[in-house]
C-alpha cells in the first residue's frame, strides 16, 4: 500500500467507450496515510455527443448542462499531475481505466496508460474476494459496513469516491483512528486546479466505528488470560492493555 492513495470515479455517456462513449465527469478524492485530506480534482466535461437515456437516468447529467463545460484535452495534464505515482482506488477499475485510457488514446496521449503511472486497487475485486456471492456494488457494500450513502439519490462521480474512500477505509481498517477526517466541505480542484464548489462535495455523518459492549470486553479479557496462560506470560495484547 502506497501512502499517497486517490480514490476515483467517472460517470459517463454511455457503457462501452469502443462505441463511442465518452467521460462526462471525473471525481477524485485524496487519502495520505489512510487518511482524508483536503485536497479533490473535480470536472465535468462535454463529450460532444449525446448522453444515452439509460445513462442520465442513472447519474442525471444532461447535455444541456455539459454545454460550456471543457473538453478531456483540456484538463488532461492537470488530471494527470494530480494521479501520478499514486495508487489509485476504483470500484470495478476496468470500466473506469478503460474509458480514462480511451480518452488519453483520443487526445494523442495513447502513449501513456493510468495503469503505467499508478498502481491500482480494484475494491470490486476486494469486495468479491471478502463476500463471495453476495452483492457487491457500492450501494450493498455500504449497507453491510455501516457507511451512511443516504444522498446518494443518483450517481456523481465526486459524491461517489468520497463514499467509496470511506468504504475502502471500513473495508481494510486496522484501527478506529484512522477514520478521522474534517467534516467541513474540501474544496475541489478542476480546469487545471482552481477552487470550485460542486454538488457532490456534501457534510455527512462521520463514519460508524462500533465499540466493543462489556459483554464482549469481558469476552476478549478472558480470551487474553488463556493466552497469556498458554504462553508463559509472553501475551504482548495483554501487556498492551494493562493499566
Amino acid at each position: 500500500m502506497r501512502a499517497r492513495q486517490i480514490v476515483l470515479d467517472t460517470e459517463t455517456t454511455g457503457l462501452d467507450p469502443a462505441q463511442g462513449h465518452r467521460i462526462i465527469e471525473i471525481g477524485c478524492v485524496e487519502l495520505v496515510n489512510r487518511r482524508h485530506t483536503e485536497r479533490r480534482f473535480h470536472t465535468y466535461l462535454q463529450p460532444d455527443r449525446l448522453i444515452d437515456a439509460e445513462a442520465v437516468r442513472v447519474h442525471g447529467i444532461t447535455n444541456q448542462r455539459l454545454a460550456n463545460e471543457p473538453r478531456f484535452p483540456e484538463i488532461v495534464e492537470a488530471l494527470l499531475d494530480f494521479v501520478r505515482e499514486a495508487e489509485l482506488i476504483i470500484h470495478n477499475a476496468p470500466f473506469d481505466l478503460g474509458f480514462l485510457n480511451h480518452e488519453l488514446r483520443l487526445c494523442g496521449r495513447g502513449q501513456i496508460a493510468l495503469e503505467q503511472l499508478c498502481a491500482v486497487e480494484d475494491t470490486l475485486l476486494l469486495a468479491r474476494q471478502r463476500h463471495p456471492g453476495q452483492r457487491n456494488n457500492l450501494d450493498a457494500l455500504c449497507k453491510r459496513y455501516n457507511i451512511d450513502n443516504s444522498q446518494r439519490t443518483l450517481h456523481g462521480a465526486l459524491l461517489d469516491a468520497e463514499i467509496l474512500a470511506d468504504l475502502y477505509l471500513a473495508m481494510t481498517r486496522q484501527q478506529s483512528s484512522m477514520f478521522e477526517r474534517d467534516s467541513g466541505n474540501a474544496p475541489t480542484l478542476a480546469r487545471g486546479g482552481e477552487a470550485r464548489e460542486t454538488r457532490a462535495v456534501r457534510n455527512r455523518p462521520a463514519l460508524a466505528v462500533p465499540r466493543a459492549d462489556a459483554e464482549e470486553a469481558a469476552a476478549h479479557a478472558r480470551y487474553l488470560e488463556l493466552l497469556d496462560q498458554s504462553s508463559g506470560g509472553q501475551c504482548v495484547w495483554k501487556r498492551l492493555e494493562a493499566p
